[in-house]
């Protein structure tokens, strides 16, 4: 079954960041049909464990089950609001707790929301970078919606465009993302020792 999750970084209820997840998982889930499992995550009532996370390295048995969701997709639809030019303090913490080489080859749709068209750079100076340094394969249409883009049919567009690519990558490239954990067989302790003794 492919697994496809979607990431709303949104801060209000409701809000327009999760208007514009639900419709590219919408979309998503239309192109990839019946055998597909799409989920939306909301990182709003994830914030203070977000922050914990940070604090002390460790998740909460809420906020691991959301990782385990990230590691566990074949794709992602991360969204998130403009603050200052750039994406949200939310969604970059979110990211920021994410293991290394989780995202390795792991196809990413972006989107972002904002009150006006100005803020739309934002999916190609900010978004885009940070998921091309995490080594992630990010679909070529991003999707910007300011608040007068909903309801055109542009955005309807947009959308469906970037949808069909991240269903197309993820015909081909669902093999790449797979993270080897170093953890999972270990070499017991007494075995290094006699390594030494030799």
């Amino acid at each position: 079954m492919t697994r496809v999750l979607a990431v709303s970084a949104g801060l209000s209820s409701p809000s327009s960041t999760r208007l514009l997840t639900d419709r590219l998982a919408d979309a998503a889930r239309a192109r990839l049909g019946a055998g597909a499992d799409v989920d939306v995550v909301e990182l709003r009532p994830l914030a203070h464990a977000l922050a914990d996370h940070l604090l002390t390295g460790f998740p909460d048995a809420e906020l691991e089950a959301v990782l385990d969701q990230v590691r566990e997709a074949d794709a992602l639809i991360m969204v998130t609001p403009v603050f200052s030019a750039s994406f949200s303090g939310l969604f970059k913490t979110f990211v920021d707790v994410l293991e290394p080489g989780l995202l390795l080859g792991k196809p990413v749709l972006i989107g972002a929301t904002a009150g006006t068209s100005r803020h739309s750079l934002v999916l190609d100076h900010a978004l885009r970078p940070l998921f091309a340094y995490l080594r992630a394969v990010v679909v070529p249409t991003g999707v910007f919606a300011a608040t007068e883009d909903f309801g055109d049919h542009g955005l309807d567009q947009r959308i469906e465009r970037a949808a069909g690519e991240l269903v197309d990558l993820l015909g081909g490239r669902r093999s790449l993302h797979v993270v080897r954990d170093e953890f999972a067989d270990p070499t017991p302790f007494a075995d290094r020792l006699r390594g030494l003794s030799t």
